[in-house]
């Protein structure tokens, strides 16, 4: 038999491929992406995730997994894709609907991400994260009589839900209801005390209020709250990320004149020389 022919006569043999085994192969994947995703080493997880996709091109919830690393990075359009794959197999599962309107609602598509939010609500009625979601789109399109609504459903299904009651204390304080947004943060605080958002926010507002009406003892706790908030995470020592995450403009001035105290800036200062400090050798 001429060389060729032989060659031709094995092909056969190296495609036969179990598929039940790659899909395997593929789920154990999306689990690995999965948990490295937990340990936010998304440039870990996404190519898992890829290879995983075509391992197991028929499971929804791969595609889903997919599409919420993409997000992640940017990849809109990508993320997009794969998550409307995801709603091919199985259009019944809310949460793809929740990964479409955070795809618009990190494009600023607001209006569009509202509309995937009620549908996956429809699908999900009771999700706090779906509501919470959908309230924050309805925040940044101006109907905040909507997002209130969308902010205490989502509390009444999960009383420790403390973002919703984080951002009921942001409209609040909007509005001039400052014992309202008080309480709703000391609320948020004792559900999370590693919760830096609604700590900072206390923080500015006792300040605030104690400045305003020279009680040295409101001023003290804020500082104090403050100073604890900005070593819990120093991101939101960043008017922009302050923003990013709904701060309304009465909050961003009261909080721009709190973060430039000679306490706070001393507080910032140590932060930022403890982070840059060499470390340790190693001892031979």
């Amino acid at each position: 038999m001429p060389k060729a022919a032989n060659a031709q006569a094995l092909i056969p043999h190296t495609l036969q491929l179990d598929g039940t085994k790659l899909e395997k192969q593929g789920l154990t994947l999306a689990q690995e992406a999965a948990q490295l995703a937990q340990f936010q080493q998304i440039d870990l997880a996404l190519p898992r995730a890829r290879l995983a996709s075509q391992l197991a091109p028929k499971n929804d919830k791969v595609w889903l997994l997919l599409g919420g690393l993409q997000l992640q990075t940017k990849e809109f359009d990508g993320a997009i894709a794969s998550l409307k794959k995801a709603q091919s197999i199985n259009p019944k599962n809310g949460d793809i609907l929740f990964a479409l309107g955070s795809a618009n609602f990190q494009q600023k598509n607001y209006q569009a991400a509202v509309v995937n939010y009620q549908d996956g609500l429809k699908l999900k009625p009771n999700d706090p994260e779906g509501l919470f979601n959908l309230g924050n789109a309805y925040y940044l399109l101006g109907k905040l009589p909507d997002a209130l609504t969308q902010y205490n459903t989502a509390v009444s299904h999960d009383k420790k839900f403390w973002p919703a009651i984080n951002n009921i204390g942001l409209i609040n304080y909007e509005q001039g209801d400052i014992p309202g947004a008080i309480k709703r943060w000391q609320s948020a605080v004792t559900l999370d005390k590693q919760a830096a958002e609604p700590l900072l926010a206390l923080a500015v507002a006792l300040y605030t209020k104690g400045d305003a009406s020279g009680e040295l003892r409101l001023r003290q706790q804020g500082l104090s709250y403050g100073e604890a908030a900005l070593r819990i995470d120093q991101r939101y020592a960043s008017l922009d990320f302050l923003k990013e995450n709904l701060w309304g403009d009465r909050l961003l001035s009261d909080t721009k004149k709190f973060l430039e105290l000679p306490r706070i800036q001393a507080a910032l200062q140590q932060r930022e020389n403890s982070s840059s400090a060499p470390g340790q050798q190693p001892t031979q």
